[in-house]
């Protein structure tokens, strides 16, 4: 990929720090610097941004690039098996349960076992962890959004396809966000509900 190159270059040209350039396009200096080093690959928001702050086109910044996205589209799509599509599938339905779970068990668990509750609940909230972080793992693996939208965009399909496509893609994200933030609250509630249960008992 060419593309960190050219960032490093109309930076220096406009003799911004990394921090600078970050500030002015809405990211952290660590972003840039991978983005520099080929790191990571901005998404068009940001290559926007970074065309209107250099002064230059949208085909100047990302020259050469394209082609190399297409050809890794196409080959991560090869890739892509039935196999891969069901185990996806089946970690989706894991994590589904796991989430039910983390809402509706605690209570009992506290309830009718008290601390043997909450070591229970412990296990089960340590195992919706392991499984929400392997279906971040897998979407990474499966995602080249941001090559297609990059690839949309230089088609001439408009940013409002590209951002509706790009929301779309942000659910799994925010499910798998929600599903850690109520499983954090419910396990705070059940150690509440358990130091009750021990200075009251019945």
């Amino acid at each position: 990929m060419e593309l960190g190159k050219q960032i490093r270059k109309y930076r220096n040209e406009q003799s911004l720090s990394q921090d600078s350039l970050a500030e002015k396009i809405y990211v952290s200096r660590q972003t840039i610097s991978n983005w520099e080093n080929s790191k990571s690959y901005p998404d068009v928001n940001s290559l926007v941004l970074l065309s209107d702050v250099f002064g230059v086109s949208l085909d100047q910044l990302i020259k050469g690039d394209v082609a190399t996205m297409k050809e890794k589209i196409s080959k991560q799509e090869q890739q892509f098996s039935s196999h891969d599509q069901q185990r996806f599938e089946r970690l989706g339905q894991i994590f589904t349960v796991l989430f039910f779970a983390a809402i509706i068990t605690p209570v009992p668990l506290v309830h009718f076992l008290s601390y043997v509750g909450i070591g229970i609940y412990v296990v089960q909230f340590s195992v919706t962890m392991y499984v929400a972080i392997l279906v971040e793992k897998e979407k990474k693996k499966l995602d080249i959004q941001t090559y297609r939208e990059i690839i949309a965009f230089t088609e001439g399909k408009t940013l409002g396809e590209i951002e509706k496509a790009r929301e779309e893609g942000k659910r799994p994200y925010q499910t798998v966000l929600s599903v850690l933030v109520t499983a954090t609250i419910t396990l705070i509630v059940t150690i509440v509900l358990a130091w009750i249960l021990g200075a009251f008992p019945a």
